[in-house]
């Protein structure tokens, strides 16, 4: 297992490097920069641009030196803690990354929670009720999860919640919350703002995970140890819980690959719908502006989240599930 796990820390070395030039070539694939789409503006506004100044952005940001140099200073500065300058906000990247990280971990954790306490218990009844009322239930809700998208789901909840309660359940804070230091009632009112983007964005999560739970552990269910641990006299709930489920869960475990990546990534359409502060949106702008450092940043996070989760997914998977070994 060591041998294993070391030669994927050398294999995430080598794919980290191949996804940065790829991350950092395409940012810069559409035609001109920042600083091109910043003299656009000015002259939408009709404000004149001064050549000085633009040579002196320039030089600033590196943007008169070829790409391979920009690429190898921003690898560097990475490698020392110094994720590089955003141009859309004039601000140290990993100052904007850490205001709003906290706020996506909280909300995505709370989602992934709401995806795997509500998929488990489901998949595992629509199993063991195969054909009942309550599968046939659990199936068609399941199918309306994964037929409605995110981001509409998010706009129906946050109109029946308006025209029936009459509460603004937007952003994350009231207003009065919303620029206040942390306090204990700033946390509350963060948890009753927290309900409807975790249960947006953990449905479509949810309505897979008890689709794969349920197909995962009827195959089980017929499995020739299943037939002789229940001829042998074992309790019904034990003999469910301790082998088949058991192996049925796999899912679930492997699920950490990309779950660590939502975590950063988070879901940037449902996001700017509810108005949450999140990195999602901050992504989406940089994106959108060329803001290079800013999102190269971004990806570069995501990546390597995605890579150790993988990794992570592997070793528990055979820890889980003895039949799974790896070759050392």
């Amino acid at each position: 297992m060591l041998g294993y796990i070391g030669r994927r820390l050398l294999l995430m070395v080598m794919t980290l490097v191949i996804i940065s030039v790829i991350s950092f070539a395409i940012i810069q694939l559409p035609p001109g920069d920042f600083l091109t789409a910043y003299i656009e503006r000015l002259e939408e506004s009709g404000l004149t641009r001064d050549q000085a100044v633009i040579e002196s952005l320039k030089k600033r940001y590196g943007l008169d030196q070829p790409i391979y140099v920009q690429y190898g200073k921003w690898v560097w500065g990475m490698m020392h803690g110094d994720f590089g300058q955003s141009f859309l906000f004039n601000r140290p990247v990993g100052e904007l990354i850490w205001e709003r990280l906290g706020l996506t971990m909280a909300v995505s954790f709370a989602a992934l929670l709401f995806n795997w306490i509500v998929a488990l218990p489901i998949g595992i009844y629509s199993a063991v009720r195969q054909y009942s009322i309550g599968d046939y239930l659990a199936t068609f809700i399941g199918f309306i999860g994964l037929a409605i998208p995110n981001f509409m789901l998010a706009l129906i909840l946050m109109w029946l919640a308006f025209s029936v309660f009459g509460a603004n359940v937007g952003g994350l804070f009231s207003a009065e919350y919303a620029d206040a230091p942390w306090t204990w009632g700033k946390v509350v009112d963060m948890l009753k703002h927290l309900w409807l983007p975790m249960v947006v964005l953990g449905m479509a999560g949810t309505a897979g995970l008890i689709r794969i739970m349920r197909a995962n552990l009827l195959d089980e269910l017929r499995r020739p140890y299943v037939i002789t641990a229940r001829a042998k006299g074992l309790t019904e709930k034990r003999l469910i819980f301790k082998y088949p489920v058991r192996v049925a869960i796999n899912p679930f475990v492997s699920t950490i690959g990309w779950t660590l990546a939502g975590l950063v990534g988070g879901e940037t359409i449902v996001s700017i719908v509810l108005g949450l502060p999140t990195t999602g949106p901050l992504l989406f702008r940089a994106l959108m502006m060329q803001d290079m450092y800013l999102a190269g940043t971004f990806i570069m996070m995501v990546s390597a989240l995605t890579v150790i989760g993988t990794l992570i997914s592997d070793v528990l998977l055979a820890w889980v599930d003895p039949r799974i070994r790896h070759s050392i």
